[in-house]
């Protein structure tokens, strides 16, 4: 009788198979330990990351970048996102693109060269619903992991991953109108949830992060919504479909992220920045870099290779991009692009875009690329 390979088995089976582990002779074992960690290696989750989005609200800078890739802590916002990911070792992602999608694709074949990716454009912006809807070819039966564009969180990705059910990410929030909110009961069981409810039942609200273990009911639901009408904006919502999952009976666990970090508009994102920036140089800290004798840095601060800075004071809670000038200028609490030049200028809750170039006097300045100012 030809024997059974691992990847063969039943996946289900897997707690039957540990119990018997147990019982089995000391000598057989490692056998069968074996077995089950190759059991574990064929559990699949794929990432859905949509990224999609216009950013309007990060405009200037979105109009020649998309809002995923604009830079924070030494990063981008989806490069964030996408290391805690690897971490716990998710390595198949399936991209939602859209507006400006072929720099996301640029970014990610020359960031991470090695993840196994898929592409998927979202042509018509008509939601979460939607853009995920458009994934189900690429994710077929797997386990997924779906983490919105813009959703930088503080969690343990892995404990999500290996969990026995599916999990929504929550935070309590001070106005819940302004997103999906999840009820819960005293287990922090989903019973409900509403998009933008005006008069909220619960203020936890949904950060844009999902494990979902039921695709198929998954895709089931989103396309039962999708045969619907859209809302008054013309979209539909993740939320909606994630519902008519609850209300099929399928259990949805509420997971409390430890920190939420907002990167949507020009305020937030800087404190976000900085928040980042000094948990960087909690874990590591960096010492001061030898090469800038004539500048005085004040952590926490993120420096890109190939910078010129000099006869300057740089931070706290600055990061600069690659290749760029700085002379005798004074910045403080912002996030200075790649290729940048600034000249003789002090900065302070800034954000300056790629290609970039300042001459002149103290100001707070939200600057896009390839943009010329002189102040003086």
């Amino acid at each position: 009788m030809p024997t059974k390979h691992p990847e063969n088995i039943c996946l289900r089976r897997l707690p039957g198979i540990l119990s018997a582990c147990k019982r089995l002779p000391i000598c057989l074992c490692p056998n069968a330990i074996n077995i089950v960690l190759l059991l574990l290696n064929f559990i699949k989750v794929k990432a859905i990351i949509p990224v999609a989005g216009a950013g309007t609200k990060l405009r200037p800078l979105t109009y020649t970048q998309p809002k995923a890739l604009i830079p924070i802590a030494g990063k981008t916002i989806l490069g964030v996102i996408i290391d805690q990911l690897i971490e716990a070792g998710v390595n198949e992602y399936v991209f939602v693109i859209g507006y400006l999608g072929e720099k996301i694709q640029r970014y990610i074949d020359k960031t991470y060269p090695n993840l196994k990716c898929t592409f998927v454009n979202q042509n018509d912006r008509r939601g979460t619903a939607h853009a995920i809807g458009l994934t189900q070819a690429a994710v077929e039966n797997d386990e997924v992991m779906i983490v919105l564009g813009d959703t930088v969180c503080d969690y343990n990705v892995k404990e999500i991953i290996t969990s026995p059910v599916s999990q929504i990410g929550v935070k309590k929030v001070d106005d819940p109108r302004k997103f999906g909110v999840a009820e819960l009961n005293d287990n922090d069981m989903v019973v409900r949830m509403v998009e933008k409810p005006l008069i909220p039942k619960s203020n936890m609200a949904m950060v844009g992060i999902y494990y979902i273990k039921e695709t198929t009911a998954l895709f089931d639901a989103l396309n039962q919504i999708l045969a619907g009408p859209a809302d008054e904006n013309g979209e539909y919502h993740l939320t909606n479909a994630l519902q008519i999952m609850v209300q099929n009976g399928i259990s949805l666990h509420a997971f409390r992220v430890n920190n939420w970090f907002d990167c949507g508009k020009k305020e937030t994102l800087l404190s976000t920045n900085a928040i980042l920036l000094k948990q960087m140089d909690d874990s590591t800290p960096s010492p001061r870099p030898c090469h800038y004798d004539t500048t005085v840095i004040i952590p926490p601060v993120n420096i890109a290779e190939g910078c010129v800075i000099n006869h300057s004071i740089i931070g706290p809670n600055v990061s600069i991009g690659e290749h760029t000038k700085i002379e005798s200028s004074i910045v403080s609490d912002s996030i200075i692009g790649s290729y940048a030049e600034l000249q003789q200028v002090v900065l302070n809750s800034s954000i300056i875009g790629n290609d970039a170039y300042v001459r002149g006097l103290s100001q707070s300045l939200n600057i896009g690329d390839n943009t010329e100012i002189d102040l003086g």
